[in-house]
């Protein structure tokens, strides 16, 4: 991949096609990460409305341990979306070029983690469930603050819902039959229906082959998935090193 191509996607200087882009990308190795997870997991782990749903059921029924490994997930998820917040703010403050590449490298190391790890995690009791289930429902909360904060709320990676909503919101308005005159017409915005159906797109392509990586290859399949990150995200934390480096010789 271009150097160049890689700054402009993930460095910090944004543009509405790098945002759609990099969107595009993320959708993708978000459903690889969802569907391939739920193969090892048996978990949707960016699906938070239905883990807190379930929680509400369990609670009801008075099986608590189900309420509880709900919990775990929502928190981790919660905890992945802080800490991508602080780490954009900080590097922000300092003006680093790695302000939006530091959420992805992490993802992409805990990926990592999760691919040459993951069979031995999954036997690890964490908090009140598997680590493998904290730590993917971690990367998602991560991966849709980053693209959120990024895009202004204009994208999500992972929330399907919200996609689907907005579809049928532009399709609702391309239905519309503008008959009254005197009236503002309604008009669907085609760019951005276009936009929302590629992003779903992507999460539906991306979480078929991350469900066919796990299926044949199994917890390794996500090592890809890191180096691709790395890849997308490693230019503009290179050209944050290199600064710091000249500043330390001219020192």
């Amino acid at each position: 991949m271009p150097f160049n191509y890689a700054r402009r996607l993930t460095g910090r200087e944004r543009t509405v096609a790098a945002n759609r882009q990099l969107g595009f990308a993320l959708a993708a190795i978000a459903g690889a990460i969802n569907a391939g997870g739920f193969l090892a997991v048996q978990q949707y782990t960016s699906h938070m409305t239905g883990i807190v749903s379930s929680m509400a059921d369990n609670l009801v029924l008075g099986a608590f341990a189900p309420v509880l490994a709900g919990l775990g997930g929502v928190l981790s998820f919660l905890f992945g979306a802080l800490c991508s917040t602080l780490m954009i703010h900080y590097s922000r403050r300092r003006r680093l070029h790695s302000e939006y590449a530091l959420p992805l490298l992490l993802e992409a190391a805990l990926l990592l983690c999760f691919g040459l790890l993951g069979a031995g995690l999954a036997q690890v009791a964490g908090l009140f469930v598997p680590l493998t289930v904290m730590l993917l429902c971690f990367i998602m909360g991560l991966q849709n603050a980053l693209i959120t904060k990024l895009s202004r709320a204009e994208i999500r990676t992972t929330h399907v819902t919200g996609l689907i909503t907005d579809i049928g919101i532009e399709l609702g308005k391309l239905c519309y039959w503008n008959r009254s005159v005197g009236h503002a017409r309604v008009l669907a915005d085609r760019e951005r229906l276009r936009i929302l159906a590629l992003l779903l797109l992507c999460f539906f392509l991306g979480g078929t082959f991350g469900a066919l990586g796990f299926k044949y290859l199994g917890y390794v399949s996500t090592v890809p998935l890191a180096i691709l990150l790395v890849l997308l995200a490693g230019v503009p934390a290179l050209d944050d090193m290199r600064l710091l480096v000249r500043g330390r010789r001219r020192d």
